[in-house]
């Protein structure tokens, strides 16, 4: 009898096993896929600059804005919401920092402005969600446009230009030693993001919001109120973004944070953060807004044109996505 159970026992402790090492190389597979495709185009157009510490500080610069949208992404997501006017919250922050600071009242006040504008973007989001109680993928969609109309609006479309040189300066154009501020910036919006997620009751409450709403408002958990906190958060990042725009472009356009959205979610769900809430990483979202900058910067120096790049940038994201996708039980 014993044997039996013992027969009965091994297959399904292998089982078990080999479901826990499918599921801890999912966890790392956006890591695997950028160190691959470091690889494949090292190998392909190394020889062209891709690999020069220059062309690498590059793609950090240039991916920064979409990591800092990311890493508030996280946040909001994981509390099973999805904000799509962070782009749109980065050309109002860079178009009215540029007013503010064009009318004389200096870099601390245009900052401080630009800033303030995310935060009221987050607070609109945040109580039609809320307070209202509605889903926050229609609330966005018409945020989204109703803000870049704004955006449109505010200067006639016309470009401003950033003549304040510590400005630019601070957001974007200047360098510590080698490294960009951009990469700086990404960096301390990941190491600030990681610790909150991960050792704060916040974070917790994040998660425990997402993974299951129900069940955080019995334990006590105030779940509007963090879903509200979140969108303030996404908000006010996509309005750094938009500072940072301006700061390397030394010019605020509308057209800043464009496809932003799209990118951060992207950079989201390749990190691992379920779409549905209850799980997040934000290394993982770190990584995996390198991943997409680093693909873009590939084809760019293999030559390709946009349309070429969009199907294969694309192709790739689907590849690691189906990837990283977990297996369901039968």
């Amino acid at each position: 009898m014993l044997s039996k159970v013992e027969n009965i026992a091994t297959p399904i402790a292998h089982g078990g096993l080999k479901m826990k090492w499918q599921a801890n190389w999912r966890d790392y597979v956006v890591y695997l896929f950028f160190a691959l495709i470091l690889v494949i185009f090292g190998l392909t157009i190394g020889d062209k600059g891709f690999l020069t510490v220059a062309n690498l500080f590059n793609i950090t610069r240039t991916t920064s804005m979409i990591a800092i949208m990311a890493i508030a992404m996280t946040l909001v997501i994981a509390a099973g919401e999805l904000d799509l006017s962070i782009g749109s919250a980065a050309a109002l922050s860079a178009l009215v920092s540029a007013l503010v600071i064009k009318s004389g009242y200096g870099l601390i006040v245009g900052a401080l402005a630009g800033l303030l504008s995310g935060l009221a973007v987050g607070a609109l989001n945040g109580f039609f969600v809320t307070v209202l109680n509605i889903p926050s993928f229609l609330v966005t969609l018409g945020s989204m446009q109703l803000i870049r109309g704004l955006d449109m609006r505010l200067t006639y479309t016309k470009p401003v230009a950033i003549a304040d040189d510590t400005f630019n300066t601070i957001f974007g154009g200047g360098n510590v030693g080698p490294v960009p501020s951009l990469f700086i910036w990404s960096l301390v919006a990941a190491a600030a993001g990681h610790l909150v997620l991960r050792y704060t009751a916040f974070g917790r409450q994040v998660l425990a919001t997402g993974g299951n709403p129900v069940a955080a408002r019995y334990s006590g958990v105030p779940t509007h109120r963090i879903k509200l906190y979140c969108f303030l958060l996404s908000g006010v990042a996509g309005a750094l973004a938009g500072l940072l725009y301006s700061g390397m472009m030394q010019t605020a356009r509308y057209t800043f944070g464009t496809g932003g959205e799209l990118a951060a979610i992207a950079a989201v769900i390749l990190g691992g953060t379920s779409l549905f809430g209850g799980k997040a990483t934000i290394v993982g979202t770190f990584v995996g807004a390198l991943l997409i900058g680093t693909i873009n910067n590939g084809l760019i120096i293999m030559g390709l044109d946009v349309s070429e790049q969009n199907m294969i940038s694309g192709g790739l994201i689907i590849l690691a996505v189906a990837f990283g996708r977990r297996p369901t039980r039968s």
